[in-house]
């Protein structure tokens, strides 16, 4: 059975870090684009950032271009996201997903991920 399970979530000032985990288990993801998506109470899932299998190229949406620094280990069948200077409007339920498709380029697109986890929730104070 593929699961891909997120922790690292939590509450946290502003200015604050956390960094998410996705662990990936039934089978390897080393070949899969890896991706996050976040989803606020109210508003759609939206694109965060994504991985080349190979690591070689990440996508982030605007919102956390410098501040989210998305990395994978394929031996630990693992991806992270490094979250630092947390704001408010990042508080959401963030969930991990593998890109249909064997060698397939990252997607900010939701449809193009088959496998999601469960998602860990993520709260910035102000």
């Amino acid at each position: 059975q593929v699961q891909l399970v997120e922790s690292g979530g939590g509450l946290m000032q502003t200015g604050g870090s956390l960094r998410l985990s996705c662990a990936a288990s039934g089978r390897t993801f080393s070949n899969s684009a890896m991706g996050w998506f976040r989803q606020a109470p109210g508003k759609e899932r939206e694109f965060v950032a994504a991985i080349m299998w190979s690591g070689s190229v990440i996508q982030y949406a605007d919102s956390v271009k410098g501040r989210f620094t998305l990395s994978r280990d394929n031996a630990k069948n693992t991806v992270y996201l490094q979250m630092n200077s947390l704001k408010p409007e990042d508080t959401a339920g963030y969930f991990c997903a593998a890109r249909r498709g064997i060698f397939a380029p990252p997607s900010t697109r939701k449809y193009d991920y088959e496998y999601w986890g469960q998602g860990t929730q993520v709260t910035v104070s102000s």
